[in-house]
């Protein structure tokens, strides 16, 4: 599953955008990072390594509807 792991502190998120099993938590123990996400500065810095993912998309890895949105705000 590609998905998005918070870090950062209170009222202050920033996000990894990682590859990991389904059943593990949402900030459990990754398999690759492919990017990062800050919502925080004006406007939403995204940073996804396009290759990894569609590394990972070929082999079956299925990402959540956020993950996908951001594919078509980095084209």
């Amino acid at each position: 599953m590609i998905r998005l792991a918070r870090n950062g502190k209170k009222k202050h998120p920033h996000y990894r955008i990682v590859v990991l099993e389904k059943s593990k938590r949402r900030d459990g123990r990754y398999i690759d990072m492919l990017g990062h996400y800050n919502p925080k500065t004006n406007p939403a810095s995204i940073h996804l390594d396009k290759e990894k993912y569609d590394f990972w998309i070929g082999k079956g890895a299925q990402a959540t509807n956020t993950v996908k949105s951001f594919l078509g705000k980095i084209e």
